[in-house]
């Protein structure tokens, strides 16, 4: 089982082999890419992985080529954005892109690369408090409006809305999203193997700005459950993650997310202050259609303080059978920056039939977990650590130095 990882602080991406059967996690191929990749997005067919890239003077969306043996990715092209951009997603015909104050969308060209830019997002309204902006200066910084701005997007099933979890807004995002099938009018797009792909700028329509339900969440991520009719938001402040039903009027716009359960990803004797929420994410199987579990992390706010990965059962409907968590693991540091989890495909291996197994990041330590849930209990399985050797300059001949490569997240191929 293969997945990519992405790094903080380097130009490579990691592609990294799980054996389930052994338990057992190996690098396989470094990629050279630009610079550090943060987030990760693939294409339906997994053939093209699309990348946030933190640049000087300007960050970019990257697209790359995935080799099916396994082997290094190759650049495509990229496109620049407004700002420094947290997060992608794509559907077959177009990539969004969202970072702090602003959003991109961009249209997919035949080889997987990216085409054009066809909207740009703005998410600074003048009458709108910014939230996140009163706590003044946060640990670890900014990173270029992200922590007090939009942080994610991401497509319902449908993909015929596009959510974007905003941290400084408070909020949660819903727009529109055009068919990419219209007439034929070649002012508004061109045939692409046949299917219409419309490049207008009205792409995206907003439907509603949804605020959080506390006045301290800080929407970071949201997830939709497969069914289209709840939509998870992990918020950042608070370290509570949050379902909400999805309620549209006659013609399909949004008209109001609704509450209906809360879980606290924290151990009830931590203080919420001391933590910073990073994801959310439902489990893989063994019927993806019906998941059954929500996996939810979050991070300490300062080296000492170790983060925690929890486990929410949930119903046929998408909805929490309680809000109490399954289990609450502590992880092994902060996670940095990251502790980001990813489950992996549901695992059919010989006698590992019905555990999930999950990536997670650490940009702390530079290392990379595999996590496996029995519906019981979390634990580690193993874990590998991205380093490298270095040869520095102003070091004595054959004097070596470890820089710590900060893993940032994972996708599985």
């Amino acid at each position: 089982m293969d997945f990519i990882v992405g790094t903080f602080n380097t130009s490579n991406l990691y592609t990294l082999q799980f054996d389930p059967r052994q338990e057992s996690i190996s690098v396989r191929s470094i990629s050279q890419a630009l610079v550090g990749h943060s987030w990760l997005a693939l294409s339906r067919d997994k053939k093209t992985l699309y990348c946030t890239s933190w640049g000087t003077p300007k960050s970019c969306i990257a697209a790359f080529k995935i080799p099916q043996d396994g082997g290094r990715l190759e650049f495509i092209n990229s496109l620049p954005v407004d700002g420094r951009p947290g997060y992608v997603c794509c559907s077959a015909s177009h990539v969004y892109s969202v970072g702090g104050a602003t959003g991109n969308v961009f249209t997919i060209r035949e080889d997987g690369g990216l085409e054009n830019e066809v909207q740009t997002l703005d998410f600074v309204q003048q009458i709108t408090e910014n939230m996140s902006e009163k706590r003044g200066a946060v640990a670890h910084g900014d990173f270029g409006g992200l922590r007090h701005g939009a942080h994610s997007c991401d497509l319902s099933p449908d993909g015929k809305t596009l959510y974007v979890a905003d941290i400084g807004r408070n909020c949660v995002w819903a727009y529109g999203v055009a068919p990419a099938e219209s007439k034929h009018d070649a002012r508004n797009g061109s045939y692409t193997n046949g299917t219409y792909i419309d490049k207008r700028l009205n792409h995206l329509t907003l439907d509603i700005k949804a605020i959080a339900p506390r006045a301290y969440d800080g929407p970071r991520h949201t997830w939709p459950h497969p069914n289209g009719k709840v939509l998870y938001s992990l918020q950042e402040h608070s370290s509570m993650v949050d379902a909400f039903l999805i309620v549209r009027d006659d013609q399909g716009i949004i008209t109001e997310l609704r509450l209906c359960g809360s879980g606290n990803i924290l151990p009830e004797m931590e203080t919420r202050t001391d933590f910073w929420a990073d994801e959310v994410r439902l489990s893989s199987g063994p019927d993806a259609s019906r998941p059954r579990y929500l996996y939810a992390s979050t991070r300490g706010l300062n080296k000492a303080t170790k983060g925690y990965v929890s486990v929410f059962e949930i119903d046929g409907e998408g909805l929490f059978v309680s809000e109490q968590a399954v289990d609450i693991w502590q992880t092994p540091t902060s996670g940095g920056i990251a502790n980001a989890i990813e489950p992996a495909p549901w695992c059919q291996a010989p006698g590992a039939e019905h555990l999930q197994y999950l990536a997670l990041t650490d940009s702390q330590e530079g290392t990379v977990s595999i996590l496996s849930f029995d519906g019981k209990s979390l634990r580690q399985a193993c874990i590998t650590t991205l380093q490298e050797e270095l040869s520095m300059p102003d070091e004595p001949r054959g004097g070596e130095t470890r820089l710590i490569i900060e893993a940032a997240t994972a996708v599985w191929l």
